[in-house]
């Protein structure tokens, strides 16, 4: 199979400099924005992920802010992006570059030592914000490489990571490697899309790329079978008492670990079985689901007005403004947060 060339790489640059988006990551470029915003964009859209980019950096302007701040801080600043250990490794690795003098290393093992930096973060954070010559290789750039040259390789294995960054390291031009970074990154985001025809009409790189030669495009790459979710049934309670909610800490292990929760319980329970549980007022709730990597929740929800407290000792009661401007609650909740008023 044919690599890519320095024409194709070119005609890419130029397209970019053109029809780049307008983010803040981009406005200022600096080695801490550049890393926070690749770790939040793992898993989140782009248009989720500026405002939560730009409230975070406003919260945490530089690495010795971050390492700084308490790990409560640092998960509700976080609160609705998911995967909190994103959050939890950017904690971790900034106290440790707060430690050793408040800078990111411009080292690719040094920077893949740290929590939360694999290969791929490293390579960002080296070409976009240090001029490195190291490629950065994420779904999107392998998709584009793909069908580019017509390359079934598997996207999900590490080894064909590796074999487009060694092909792509000596196409990297002097001084523009932010640029061909972003590129292509910007390419597979706006034109060759996945799980649909790719937008090859604008497509700079239309004229030479052999899936659209072939009319094979949606070949490319193969695509993998992913395992149906587990489907997991929970019963949700908003337990109100004299203008306060209760909420309890997750195990520091599993889904969602030591993060704040509304009190739950496995399995559909129904109203007359969520009675017995608690002595008050109790109205039913719409039924919510979310949706995890691997797991389906499918909750049941009850609001109940409590005569009493109840006899959990894990559960705390908080006032709405401490639960909005305090205490990290997943997005899981969010159907039921709400309630909380």
């Amino acid at each position: 199979m044919r690599k890519v060339n320095a024409k194709e790489i070119s005609l890419l640059l130029d397209w970019y400099r053109e029809h780049k988006r307008t983010l803040p990551w981009r406005d200022e470029v600096s080695p801490y924005r550049t890393w926070v915003s690749e770790i939040m964009l793992q898993q989140t859209r782009v248009e989720a992920a500026k405002g939560y980019f730009l409230r975070w950096i406003t919260r945490f302007p530089t690495v010795g802010d971050l390492a700084a701040a308490s790990e409560e801080e640092v998960l509700k600043a976080w609160e609705g992006l998911g995967y909190y250990s994103r959050a939890r490794n950017l904690h971790k690795a900034a106290k440790l570059v707060a430690r050793a003098g408040g800078e990111l290393p411009r080292d690719k093992k040094a920077l893949e030592s740290l929590p939360g930096i694999g290969t791929y973060t490293a390579g960002a954070i080296l070409s976009i914000a240090f001029g490195e010559k190291e490629p950065a290789v994420d779904g999107n750039v392998l998709r584009v490489i793909s069908r580019l040259t017509a390359e079934p390789f598997d996207i999900t294995k590490n080894e064909a990571k590796e074999k487009v960054a060694t092909d792509l390291r000596p196409l990297m031009p002097d001084g523009e490697t932010s640029d061909f970074t972003q590129a292509l990154f910007e390419l597979g985001a706006l034109v060759c899309l996945p799980n649909a025809l790719p937008r090859c009409d604008l497509c700079p790189l239309a004229g030479e790329c052999e899936a659209h030669r072939l009319g094979t495009e949606t070949d490319y790459p193969p695509r993998t079978v992913k395992p149906e979710k587990r489907r997991e049934a929970l019963t949700v309670f908003v337990l109100a008492l004299e203008g306060k909610y209760a909420i309890r800490k997750r195990p520091s292990s599993g889904l969602l670990a030591n993060l704040w929760e509304l009190p739950n319980t496995c399995g559909t329970l129904s109203t007359e079985d969520a009675a017995r549980l608690y002595d008050g007022e109790i109205t039913s709730l719409p039924p919510a689901t979310h949706v995890f990597t691997h797991v389906v929740w499918e909750m049941t929800g009850y609001f109940v007005r409590l005569s009493a407290p109840p006899a959990e000792k894990d559960l705390i009661f908080i006032t709405p403004e401490a639960l909005r401007e305090t205490y990290p609650l997943p997005s899981a909740f969010s159907s039921y947060r709400r309630y909380c008023k």
